[in-house]
């Protein structure tokens, strides 16, 4: 993918140059990839909610969609297997939300998409791909509207960037929803995780204020 990022070497450095952003950096490898889009403008919440036409789910069923989901890129410098952040920038202007009520909801980076049932075509600085595979256990449910918890983001990436999520539907209200560390295209290159130190395995979501 095309990124606007300048490298110059000199002195035995490398100067990175993006807009207005200058940064002076050793020797090493620089690593381009999308990274979870939680960043900015600043780190202020660590859910990301996706708006999409409701669907009505059948009892016992399950459904397998596809959203899109907002972009962000990373740029780190690698050494060995050491890495470190250099920039994080976006094409996109973020926008939030509240999920729940203001005293006890969580505030979300939010994203509106269609929904589609085969990978769609997406403009790959801006957007991703999630596939989202949505358990219903007991009667009729509407949903329209899945939150994450992007500290356990599994981000692939090869033309355009993707992830892999499930929601458990709880109650007509409610549901869980967790990452599945899988490409969902065979080939996928696994990108650099942002928040590897705050993950635990198996990290879920429970959504209890809705699930439209």
């Amino acid at each position: 993918m095309f990124v606007p990022i300048k490298l110059e070497r000199k002195n035995g450095r490398l100067i990175y140059v993006r807009d207005d952003v200058r940064k002076i950096l050793p020797e090493c490898e620089i690593v381009v990839n999308p990274v979870e889009p939680i960043n900015l403008p600043k780190n202020v919440t660590k859910y990301l909610e996706i708006d999409f036409p409701s669907i009505l789910i059948k009892p016992n069923a399950v459904e397998t969609i596809y959203l899109k989901f907002p972009v962000e890129i990373g740029v780190f410098a690698k050494h060995d297997d050491k890495i470190a952040i250099v920039d994080v920038f976006t094409f996109d202007k973020p926008k939030y939300t509240l999920y729940g009520n203001p005293k006890n909801g969580v505030v979300c980076r939010w994203f509106w998409s269609e929904v589609y049932y085969e990978i769609p075509e997406v403009d790959p600085l801006r957007e991703g791909v999630l596939k989202l595979v949505i358990r219903n256990g007991g009667d009729w449910v509407e949903v329209g509207k899945v939150v994450l918890d992007c500290h356990a983001m599994k981000i692939y990436y090869g033309e355009f960037a993707s992830c892999w999520a499930e929601m458990k539907i709880l109650s007509k209200i409610s549901a869980e929803t967790a990452f599945i560390d899988k490409p969902i295209i065979k080939g996928m290159k696994k990108a650099i995780e942002l928040y590897t130190t705050r993950r635990l395995i198996g990290r879920a979501f429970t959504m209890e204020w809705g699930l439209k």
